[in-house]
């Protein structure tokens, strides 16, 4: 399963609709942010898949947590979602 990278220009709908379909097939989904503005729309993004899985019946619940990434050979700190069925 692929983790699923938001940016400050990401479409909310778009990350949602990729959140809602990853866990409809693998149970769980894992989205990762890094700053304020990605932050931000990986959040929206997370409560507009909340509720398209609400009417196929799935509550889930998030975990975020703090995870440390390396990009072009430097350590950056990433926020990671980890949103899967209650």
């Amino acid at each position: 399963m692929d983790v699923i990278k938001v940016s400050a220009l990401s479409r909310t709908s778009a990350v949602a609709g990729a959140i809602a379909g990853v866990v409809r097939e693998h149970k769980r989904a894992e989205v990762q942010a890094i700053g304020a503005g990605a932050v931000n729309q990986a959040v929206k993004a997370w409560t507009l898949a909340t509720g398209y899985l609400k009417l196929d019946g799935i509550d889930v619940v998030c975990t975020p947590e703090f995870v440390e990434v390396n990009i072009d050979e430097k350590v950056r700190t990433a926020v990671k979602f980890t949103i899967e069925p209650r």
